[in-house]
């Protein structure tokens, strides 16, 4: 027989310390994805909610405005209409007192600099 100098005992060894290390190596990977999948999973609950508690908001709006409040309110303060017993207030100046008028100032243009006027007509908006 041939006398190998290899024990066979230490390939073994090492062979079993190439197959641990890819053993650890992959648990490792699978940790990380695990790790990632919490946080899309944690992400996702996080929109699920927003969007469940945008969903009530939405439907309580629309209940109040389905509401005679709702109407009742909007025809009383953008709609100006009065309700049967309201007594209706117009206000009216002073007799014979001049009326007052309101002036509203005229915005005085800023010149621009030539570099601005270029800058507008290539990147204007």
């Amino acid at each position: 027989m041939i006398n190998l100098p290899v024990n066979v005992r230490r390939v073994a060894v090492i062979i079993g310390i190439f197959v641990l290390v890819f053993i650890v190596l992959e648990f490792n990977r699978r940790l990380e994805e695990l790790n990632m999948l919490h946080q899309q999973n944690e992400l996702a609950r996080t929109q699920a909610t927003q969007a469940v508690q945008t969903q009530y908001a939405l439907e309580t709006a629309v209940a109040y405005a389905n509401s005679t409040a709702a109407v009742e309110e909007w025809a009383r303060t953008d709609g100006h209409y009065i309700q049967d017993g309201d007594l209706p207030v117009v206000p009216v100046g002073e007799p014979g007192s001049a009326p007052i008028l309101s002036v509203t100032p005229v915005p005085v243009p800023t010149p621009m600099q030539k570099w601005e006027v270029w800058w507008d007509l290539f990147f204007g908006e």
